[in-house]
This record gives structure tokens, C-alpha cells and sequence, in this order.
């Protein structure tokens, strides 16, 4: 009878229908785990198709495709260590999202996920099957029981893993990040190694996919000697990292051996962490190299700035000046200012030359009329239109500026600063942009690829926001203060509550009415808004999602 196993874990990187790459990514993290003398190999939930799949995993050719890359995948691997391997199993009519055992050159379990996710951003009921509670599987005189991701969130499968014999939880994952995630994962394992006694590996996905940013973070609980749960190991997030656990047999069973216990970073370095990783992601993965924005003077696209640079390089990025007589000199020269501390290539184009040429197009039919916001607007398209130019010429991705709180209320023009292909702060309300620049500001890792120091010009995060489209506008001439403004959406996006407990709140009722409006009332931009990192549990897109049109209105 044994009584050591070693577990190589893969905190790995999928690429979503990359099945031959994800495969290979496979096969060389199993070379390391038989070099290390592991009896086997973890990899995580949906692994070799990447995760989530979406409606991808319903074309048949390519359910078909992954399995056979499974197989073949065994049969490479029959000498060495097991491999653990998330991906797709079609029976008949019916398809589940499975982890696949393979040993000695075939499959040797399959275990199918019970419990579906169907709420915020998953919707596993629409595109699988819920399978069978399966009981463990066997290897090298260990009984695993594999819960798969939501599996272990409730108690009905792992109870029934351990009453059928498991000696060891491992719990593969495709869980995507939000802020403060950690502390909820960790209250739920927690909870099912107190209900069966059994010690418990949770092995997550990283990377970015879409919107979506899988932090990793895995880790690793003992049985406490006199009750609880002891945390015996506990890997970064948001890196690739291949390690190994080591479990004995003891007295009281099974247990693994202290290991890695890599610190976890605070939610602001977290968070810029996300978003720095989903850009660089999405790139990686759709095949783009540099990126071009425009750099106003304003904090928005400073950022923006500074975590491409954190993402992909100075070298990589361009920023574009698009003045118009409306641009102040200070905003010239704070754009200047942060090209220059970032190392960034900055080319200025004026549109005064296109804006006239479009009102003098237009002025037989909008005589007589007074300018307002469409005269502001053209202005903001022509600057779409011109970065657009660019990233086409040259092949950059043009990233969009646009931060939550303005997307909420439809404060960006759609066609004009809106357009682009990749928004990185979608998801960070104004309030955080301000904050996130001075903690950048003072802090540098070693995962960005940008320079160190104050980045983000002072003058940048201090002066009022402004638009620069009319004569001393600023963004609080048609907004409230930006501590209102988020803390009325954060009320009605991420809590949903009732207009009546904002004005409870003591917020003024008519400026609750006018939010509330703006934000339904632009449900129509976000649909076309360019995508971003999740970084919250009510991002907009999969994780928020209204009819365009709603008449429906709160009442006080």
C-alpha cells in the first residue's frame, strides 16, 4: 500500500478553441510532472478547449475534435503519470462538461459535472448536460473524488464522494475572477472539507478570455487535527505556475504537505493586475501586437495608457493627440507629459479641418437650427473615424477609454469615443480611475512591462474632467459629482436596490430619477460598446443584461 502520492498542478493557460495548443500545453506540463516523479498530472475544469466555450462547444465537429484530442493524448502519455484533463464528452444526444482520467495509454474515468451554472456571466444549463454524481476513481491505490468547479460550491457531491469511498477532494476549475473572489472560494472549500474530513486540492484556470479573467489562485486544505481547516498551500494569482503537492498517509488519512504559499496581493493590485492581463490576453489570443488610443490630457486615457505599457510595452503603443480649438493648452501639455513618462510614441492629428468640412456637408440641411450636442458629437466621431484609420493602416487594436461610470449613463459618444476594439477599464467606475492612478503611481511590479514611477502626470489626476467639446465644459455640468454618481450606480448596477432606499440613503430624489434614466436609457450603447475585463460581479454584458427597450421605471 502507498503512502505518498505527488500531484503536479497546472495553474495553466488555455486558449478558447485552440485545441491543438492547448493539448501540446498539456503534453509539456505532463514531460515536467514524470520528471518530477508525480503519479499525476492536474490540469484544470475544460482545459483543452479553453474556458468558456459558449455556444462553441455545440458544433459537434468541434465536441468531436476535442475528444479525439483527449484520446490521442493518452495514448502519447501512457507511460508516466495520470493526467486530470478538462473538456467535453458527447454520448448519444447528450453532452457534459467532463474531466477526463487517462492511465496507461486510455481513459481510464470520466467524471461528469453535476451542478450547472446558470446565473451572472455562465449559462452551463443551456449548453450541457447535468450528469450523475460519479463516485472516485482509483489511481496508484489513492481514491480521488473529483467535484468539478460548482460541483464543490454545494454539499450534495462531495458528501456523496466521501460516503462512496474518496480519500482526497480535487477540484478542478474555470472560475473567472472578481474582486475579493478569493475570500468567497475560499469560504465554500472550507465548508466541504469540515463536512467530509477530507483534505482538498482547488486548482484553478489563468488567463484572460473575452471579458472574462481567470485568476488562478490555487490552493490547498488540510483537515484541522482538533476541527477546522488548515491552508497548507496557496499559489499566486494571475501567473502560470506548474508545482507540485506532495500527500501522506497518516493516521487520520490522507494529507498534503506544506507547500508554496505565495502572498495575495491587495484588491487594487489585483485589480489592475485583471485588467493589465486581459488586454495583454486578448492580444495574445487574437493575434494583435501593438495598440493605438487617443490620449486626451484627461485621467480615462491616461490609464488606459499606462496599463497597455503594463501589458505589451512602451514599444508597443501609440497615442494620438486629436485637438480641436475647444483642446486646452493644458490638456496638450499633460498628454505630452504622460507620453513622455510612459516612453510612449504620441503623433497629433487636428480635426478642426474634418469638422468643418462635415458642418459645411450638412448646413443646407441644419439651417436654422441652433448647435448642441450634435454639433459635440461629430467632433468625438471624427476622432473614431481617425483612430480607426489607424488601426487599420497599421494594425493596431484601438482601445476605448470609456470608464464604468460613464458607460452607465451614456456620458461617451457612440461611433465617436466609443469606438474601438477592447476597453480596459469598462468595468472601473470613475471614482476607482482616480485611485488607481496614484496607486500606480507608487507601485511597481515585475509582471508590468512599463516603466516605474509617477506615470500618470499629478496635474492629470487633480484637475475637474472635462469633455473639451464646448467652451469650459466640464463633465459636472451634466453630471453629479463623480462620489454621487458611483455611489447612486453602485447602488443601482451592483446592489439593485430600489430608488427609495437611495433617497433613504439621503440622496437627492430628482438626481436618483436622473441617473436611474440615464442608465436604462443607454442600455441601447453598451450593447455596441467594444468588450473589457470583468473586474466586479455586475459587469455589463454577461454579467448585467436588460432589454434595449424597457419602459419600466422605478417610483418613489
Amino acid at each position: 500500500m502507498t503512502d505518498r502520492f505527488r500531484i503536479t498542478l497546472g495553474q495553466l493557460n488555455p486558449t478558447v478553441g485552440d485545441l491543438p495548443g492547448n493539448a501540446e500545453k498539456a503534453r509539456q506540463a505532463w514531460e515536467q510532472a514524470r520528471a518530477a516523479g508525480a503519479n499525476l498530472l492536474a490540469l484544470p475544469e475544460m482545459f483543452v478547449t479553453g474556458y468558456q466555450t459558449q455556444d462553441l462547444v455545440l458544433k459537434p465537429g468541434f465536441t468531436r475534435e476535442a475528444m479525439s484530442r483527449i484520446e490521442t493524448l493518452a495514448q502519447d502519455c501512457a507511460e508516466g503519470p495520470a493526467i486530470g484533463i478538462g473538456g467535453p464528452y458527447a454520448e448519444g444526444d447528450r453532452l457534459y462538461n467532463a474531466y477526463w482520467i487517462l492511465k496507461g495509454g486510455k481513459v481510464a474515468a470520466r467524471v461528469l459535472k453535476h451542478e450547472l451554472p446558470h446565473k451572472q456571466l455562465f449559462d452551463e444549463m443551456r449548453l450541457f448536460d447535468v450528469g450523475p454524481i460519479s463516485g472516485p476513481y482509483s489511481l496508484d491505490g489513492l481514491r480521488i473524488g473529483s467535484p468539478i468547479c460548482e460541483d464543490a460550491w454545494w454539499p450534495a457531491v462531495s458528501e456523496t464522494l466521501a460516503e462512496t469511498g474518496a480519500e482526497l477532494l480535487l477540484v478542478p476549475n474555470g472560475s473567472p475572477y472578481h474582486r475579493n473572489k478569493l475570500d468567497l472560494r475560499m469560504g465554500h472549500m472550507v465548508a466541504r472539507v469540515v463536512e467530509t474530513g477530507l483534505p482538498l486540492i482547488y486548482l484553478n484556470s489563468v488567463g484572460g478570455q473575452d471579458d472574462q479573467i481567470y485568476d488562478g489562485a490555487s490552493f490547498v486544505l488540510n483537515p484541522g487535527e482538533n476541527g477546522g481547516v488548515v491552508k497548507v498551500m496557496q499559489l499566486a494569482p494571475f501567473d502560470e505556475i506548474l508545482t507540485h503537492v506532495d500527500l501522506e498517509r497518516t493516521p487520520q488519512g490522507w494529507r498534503a504537505v506544506s507547500g508554496q504559499m505565495d502572498p495575495q496581493p491587495d484588491e487594487w493590485e489585483q485589480d489592475y493586475h485583471a485588467m493589465m492581463l486581459g488586454l495583454r490576453d486578448y492580444m495574445r489570443k487574437s493575434g494583435f501586437r501593438k495598440v493605438v488610443l487617443g490620449l486626451s490630457g484627461g485621467i480615462d486615457s491616461a490609464l488606459v495608457a499606462t496599463i497597455a505599457c503594463d501589458a505589451i510595452g512602451p514599444e508597443n503603443v501609440r497615442c494620438v493627440m486629436l485637438p480641436s480649438e475647444y483642446t486646452s493648452q493644458a490638456s496638450l501639455d499633460d498628454a505630452k507629459d504622460c507620453a513622455d513618462r510612459l516612453g510612449v510614441r504620441l503623433d497629433t492629428v487636428h480635426i478642426e479641418g474634418a469638422r468643418d468640412a462635415v458642418s459645411d456637408a450638412l448646413a443646407h440641411l441644419m439651417e436654422g437650427t441652433r448647435p448642441d450636442t450634435t454639433e459635440e458629437n461629430i467632433q468625438s466621431r471624427l476622432r473614431g473615424v481617425m483612430l480607426m484609420a489607424l488601426s487599420n493602416k497599421f494594425g493596431e487594436l484601438l482601445l476605448t477609454t470609456g470608464n464604468k461610470s460613464e458607460v452607465a449613463v451614456g456620458y461617451a459618444t457612440i461611433y465617436g469615443d466609443m469606438a474601438g476594439g477592447y476597453n480596459p477599464i469598462k468595468d472601473l467606475y470613475k471614482t476607482r480611475v482616480f485611485e488607481t492612478c496614484r496607486w500606480r503611481n507608487r507601485n511597481h511590479r515585475d509582471w508590468m512591462l512599463g516603466r516605474t514611477g509617477e506615470v500618470v502626470p499629478p496635474q492629470i489626476i487633480t484637475k475637474p474632467p472635462s469633455a473639451e467639446l464646448r467652451p469650459n465644459q466640464k463633465d459636472q455640468d451634466s453630471l453629479p459629482p463623480y462620489e454621487v454618481l458611483d455611489a447612486i450606480l453602485e447602488g443601482l448596477v451592483e446592489k439593485d436596490l430600489a430608488l427609495s432606499d437611495l433617497v433613504a440613503q439621503g440622496f437627492d430624489p430628482d438626481t436618483v430619477r436622473k441617473v436611474e434614466a440615464l442608465l436604462y436609457g443607454s442600455e441601447w450603447k453598451r450593447y455596441q460598446a467594444a468588450p473589457g475585463p470583468r473586474i466586479s460581479t455586475k459587469a455589463f454584458w454577461l454579467d448585467r443584461r436588460y432589454p434595449l427597450v424597457n419602459r419600466w421605471r422605478d417610483s418613489l
